[in-house]
């Protein structure tokens, strides 16, 4: 059998012999895929909503659910039903397979038609959409059906959306996107600014799914003025089966030059998504929405009638506040009838979000007017609505005021035509300025940014400060109305776009699925001991989360990450001190959200963790330029530490969003790192301290164990599972990397090897090392190398890597027994005490089981004695009141919440 990393194994196991019960039957010389294992009893899931509503007013819903080794083949289709048994329309498609070739996620998209309730699925013939989406690709455009509105998607120039037409109406057209450069950039009221106006220009148009309950049209290009195209767009536009609303990702790729202590260059003023809306309704029905605080909407008419001199009857301004069609005005008091042509008619109007804390609203009749405030308040829904009785366009922009600066325009509404736009950076907002912050200060030389590597915890380097080639990803909802929509349906459509629903598998499943190594397990208070570890982990979620409020770690460019290290003495996160300010994934907090996500099925740590593997996969990661497959370590700015390695472009950090939601983004940022191993060519990572002299050889790159392979083998065996274009060349990758490392005279503990891009082999040392750093196995090796373990059969690598999980946390004595010397000084002996759970669990090692909690609870990290509480702090300690701990650090965090849930997963019944 294949080996279980299960905490029941160690429950029958003495210790005398345990190893041999542990064993597994695994007689293959060679590496490759282990043997299919039986089918397993694959149960009907019960997906659920991980809020309460279900669908709402949103387009529809996607899901990935995994499935036990052998338990289907790669053609099973399946059916989906409600809590009453009827049957819901469903597409299902596989996103991953285990190596024999049997399903492992398969991802299923549901329409309107799912309702609110939990569903059910199971193999079976699917039931087909009642109104089904349809896609046809002849013509100068792509058109796509939902049954209910149709969209013609522009296959070149400027025009992403040509029209969305409901029935016979158009709804609104001329879809694009609008760019504002501002060339200079002044400090100060110095000068004028000059303004250039860009449009998308179509590169390349891309069906990717064509129904019938789901269909996805990508489109790249760039945007265009004149002979200059920059700033690359790629776009996902959504639509399901039954819906009246589409979904669009908007992703930018930043490829301008902003150059530290210059002011001249290409500082974004404005970023948008741009339709056109005709105007067919009377002025006096014409209706104007747009959402403020929670599901709060001004409701206005583009020509008001209420609050007038002369009142047009209780009944008509009743209508008009609904945003009903209105009665004839003869059945109106005459008084107001015959003066309707002196009412001013409102055609434009302006929310915006300049920060996490308040927005405004303002509105003018019309161009070259002056504006007057309509109100305001905190924190917007980012939601907007124009059209009338005839017809009207809903639009919304997710995170709004958490990815501020922000801002919705209506304009031109008392025409024949309005113009609508969603900035997602405001152009009343300061240009987006992504200068490095500093000019290193005299580090000249490597010696002297070692030096301030001393003081400030920055690795810097001129010129390494860049922004060229990070991304970001916004979302976007938009419907179709028939007619202005109900005060209860505009508050679904609000909700929709400021929570989008999301299907889920319950943590039971994904656990009997044995997906993602098997180190997770539910919670579990059934002793004081396991009570107040899960005590802990939650005090350490709900501190974090509550961390980003009163911090406000908020913004287009931040919101998603955390701080690295806390300021005790200002009370205060290190935002502005080097490489102790942005988090950028070190020591791995995407995992720990990740991982208390699988096991909890909890909503707000979903939420935490998506927004940021949003932000930590696109902003602290380059996708364009010669570091492209590369992220930057922690530091003041996301992008400004000089240290560009693939620990942080792990793509481990990226697995467990895509395959519990299926987003094709995420899924092109791990198909992008499939030959990340090619930027070793282009940059050592430990330039600044090798001492000998290197020279990059194709043949021979100098590639670590820990942080290098655990990144790069996550993109191979990602791409192996998903079988995507390259699946062969990673599968070979992933195969062979891990035979040449058990092959090494130490094996892990060697450290390091030569390996040969072309051949993706290490070269196997002559002479023995030991080269062992506490960072290497704290981005992902140790769930990685159980995912491998489990899906491989290689009796040498799992020997390999269990032998340096033995001796991590063993004595020096015992270190240098084995080797022939000691590890030297390490760090982070409870987050390693993983290491210790997973190999005893693994060899039946009963030492290992019993150190493995004694690290956890008596080495460096997070004590039992520590405080497990928060202190208040207000003014004038600090800048706004709130909770302070000044004993975490997010190292710790995320060690000892890995620790903590792998540890009780796997030996939860061996505590002490």
């Amino acid at each position: 059998m294949s080996p279980i990393p299960r905490r029941s194994l160690l429950k029958a196991a003495a210790v005398a012999g345990a190893a041999a019960q542990f064993s597994w039957a695994l007689g293959a010389k060679d590496a490759q895929a282990a043997p299919r294992a039986e089918p397993a009893e694959a149960d009907p899931v019960t997906l659920d909503w991980l809020e309460e509503g279900g669908l709402g007013a949103a387009p529809g819903s996607t899901v990935g659910v995994p499935w036990p080794k052998g338990a289907y083949e790669k053609d099973q289709t399946f059916a989906l039903k409600d809590a009453d048994g009827k049957d819901v329309a469903v597409q299902s498609w596989p996103i991953a397979y285990w190596p024999d070739g049997s399903l492992k996620w398969t991802a299923h998209a549901v329409g309107p038609g799912a309702g609110a309730g939990k569903l059910t699925l199971a193999a079976g013939s699917p039931a087909a959409p009642e109104k089904k989406v349809t896609v046809d690709k002849s013509g100068g455009s792509i058109t796509v059906s939902t049954g209910v509105i149709t969209a013609k998607i522009g296959k070149s120039g400027s025009t992403l959306v040509k029209s969305v037409t409901r029935g016979s109406t158009e709804i609104a057209k001329n879809g694009r996107l609008v760019l504002l450069r501002q060339p200079e950039i002044e400090d100060g009221d110095q000068g004028t600014e000059k303004y250039e106006r860009f449009e998308s220009a179509i590169s390349k148009v891309e069906v990717e799914q064509d129904g019938p309950v789901r269909g996805v049209v990508r489109i790249d290009g760039k945007h265009r003025r004149g002979d200059r195209s920059w700033l690359p767009f790629s776009i996902r536009l959504y639509f399901f089966a039954g819906g009246e609303s589409f979904r669009m990702v908007h992703t930018i790729t930043f490829d301008g030059k902003q150059e530290p202590g210059k002011a001249s260059g290409d500082f974004i003023r404005g970023l948008g998504v741009r339709f056109t809306v005709p105007m067919r309704d009377a002025a006096y029905d014409r209706h104007i929405r747009i959402g403020g605080d929670g599901t709060g909407l001004l409701r206005e008419a583009v020509k008001g009638i209420t609050g007038l001199r002369r009142d047009p009857g209780a009944a008509v301004q009743a209508a008009q506040f609904a945003g009903e069609k209105l009665p004839d005005p003869s059945t109106w008091d005459q008084r107001v009838t015959t003066r309707l042509q002196y009412i001013p008619e409102w055609g434009d109007y302006s929310l915006s979000q300049l920060s996490a804390d308040g927005f405004t609203l303002r509105k003018r009749t019309k161009k070259g007017h002056g504006w007057i405030g309509a109100g305001g308040g905190r924190r917007a829904s980012g939601f907007g609505y124009v059209g009338g009785a005839s017809g009207g366009f809903s639009f919304g922009l997710r995170d709004f005021w958490e990815k501020f600066p922000a801002q919705l325009d209506i304009r031109d509404a008392h025409t024949d035509e309005a113009e609508v736009t969603l900035w997602l950076w405001s152009p009343e907002a300061q240009p987006m300025d992504l200068r490095f912050y500093h000019d290193g200060m005299g580090q000249d030389t490597y010696a002297e940014q070692l030096e301030g590597l001393n003081i400030t915890y920055e690795d810097y380097e001129p010129e390494f400060g860049t922004p060229y080639g990070i991304a970001r990803t916004s979302e976007l909802l938009f419907w179709a109305n028939e007619s202005t929509p109900s005060p209860a349906k505009l508050a679904e459509q609000v909700e929709a776009v400021r929570t989008l629903p999301q299907l889920a598998a319950p943590p039971k499943h994904l656990i009997k699925a044995k997906v993602f190594g098997g180190l997770f397990s539910e919670p579990d208070r059934s002793s004081p001991a396991k009570a107040k570890i899960e005590d802990h982990l939650d005090f350490l979620f709900t501190y974090y989360k509550d961390q980003v409020e009163m911090r406000r770690w908020y913004g287009f460019w931040d919101y998603g990450d955390i701080m690295h290290t806390y300021d005790t003495a200002r009370h205060q996160w290190r935002y502005d001190v080097g490489g102790y300010a942005w988090d950028n994934s070190e020591l791995s907090p995407d995992l720990w959200l990740w991982f208390a996500y699988l096991r909890s099925g909890r909503a707000d740590i979903f939420r935490f963790a998506e927004a940021m593997t949003r932000h930590t996969g696109e902003v602290d990661v380059y996708h364009l330029g010669e570091w492209a497959g590369l992220g930057t370590r922690h530091g003041v700015q996301h992008y400004a530490d000089s240290a560009k390695q693939q620990r942080i472009a792990n793509t481990t950090y990226r697995r467990y969003y895509y395959f519990l939601t299926a987003d094709e983004r995420v899924g092109d940022l791990m198909h992008a790192n499939v030959d990340s191993d090619e930027t070793f060519l282009v940059l050592d990572p430990i330039r600044k301290i090798r001492t000998e002299p290197y020279t990059p050889d194709r043949h021979a790159l100098s590639i670590g164990f820990g942080t290098d392979w655990s990144g790069l083998v996550s993109a191979w065996l990602t791409e192996w599972e998903r079988k995507g274009p390259k699946w062969e060349k990673a599968k070979a990758r992933v195969l062979s990397t891990m035979e040449t490392i058990a092959a090494q005279p130490n094996g892990f503990v060697q450290g390091s090897g030569l390996y040969d891009l072309d051949t993706g082999k290490f070269a196997v040392a002559d002479k023995a090392a030991v080269s062992v750093s506490h960072l290497s196995a704290v981005f992902g090796l140790n769930e990685l190398c159980a995912e491998l373990i489990d899906l491989v059969d290689m009796p040498k690598f799992n020997e390999a890597y269990f032998d340096y999980c033995r001796y991590f946390n063993a004595t020096k004595a015992e270190q240098k027994a084995r080797y022939g010397s000691d590890f030297g000084s390490l760090l982070l002996f409870q987050g390693h005490s993983r290491l210790d759970a997973y190999a005893a669990v693994q060899t039946g090692d009963e030492k290992l089981a019993k150190r493995a909690w004694e690290k956890f609870y008596n080495s460096d990290g997070y004590k039992e004695s520590a405080p497990w509480a928060t202190e208040k702090v207000s003014g004038p300690l600090g800048l706004v009141a709130g909770e302070e701990a000044t004993w975490v650090s997010t190292n710790d965090t995320s060690l000892y919440g890995l620790a903590a849930i792998e540890n009780l997963a796997l030996l939860g019944d061996k505590m002490p």
